[in-house]
């Protein structure tokens, strides 16, 4: 429920509404769903909703309570959620370094496809915007491995919370399947949605998630 959720998290969702990072009608996904919001977090450009964005990621890592000492942005969405991260961290006190892959490698200057500190036997938060297939952050998964780290943790904006394409668990399951519970965490559940939009007033676009989380949702989690 709204009640629940941290400042942090009331002023993301005030950001992206405001902006129309995050929006409710009839928006049909990659996977065919029709589903009733839409979330792009391309559109979260300015300095306030960035700010805020920050605020909610460190936020987040800090609560999930991970000892690491890399944040690791994939390209491209990655990578800016990662710099305004660490740069919010280490105004609270904590000192971490920041990498990135390239999606091709650069045959000059630094060269290579990883950018940033080593990852060579260090502990690596995994940071991005929404997990749907999964098929991106496996292959941050390989790449954090590929370069010598063990992944601590792996945190995004959003969690849809929705079943597959053939009703089985979601990606957020899968991955703490092979992680470990308790490794993947979010600023934002759609059940943080439904409460925003009960407090909030909106019974049309309430009505319409309810239906969607009822044919979609993951109940388990």
């Amino acid at each position: 429920m709204s009640s629940s959720l941290s400042p942090s998290q009331k002023s993301l969702i005030v950001h992206s509404t405001t902006i129309g990072a995050l929006k409710f009608g009839s928006f049909t996904l990659k996977s065919g769903r029709q589903s009733p919001y839409f979330f792009n977090s391309s559109l979260l450009s300015t300095g306030p909703a960035l700010a805020a964005l920050a605020t909610a990621l460190a936020d987040t890592i800090i609560q999930a309570g991970w000892e690491f000492d890399v944040l690791f942005g994939p390209a491209y969405k990655g990578i800016s959620l990662a710099a305004i991260t660490v740069v919010e961290l280490n105004r609270r006190g904590v000192d971490v370094g920041m990498a990135y892959d390239r999606k091709e490698a650069k045959d000059h200057g630094e060269g290579g496809l990883l950018v940033g500190v080593p990852m060579n036997g260090k502990r690596v938060v995994i940071v991005d915007d929404v997990m749907t297939s999964g098929k991106a952050i496996r292959g941050a998964l390989d790449c954090v491995a590929g370069a010598g780290g063990s992944v601590a943790g792996v945190v995004q904006i959003l969690d849809r919370q929705e079943v597959g394409q053939q009703g089985n668990g979601s990606t957020v399951t899968e991955l703490e399947t092979l992680l470990g519970a308790g490794t993947v965490k979010a600023i934002l559940q759609m059940q943080d949605l439904l409460g925003w939009l009960e407090h909030e007033g909106q019974p049309e676009q309430l009505a319409a998630m309810k239906a969607y989380w009822e044919q979609y949702g993951v109940k388990n989690e």
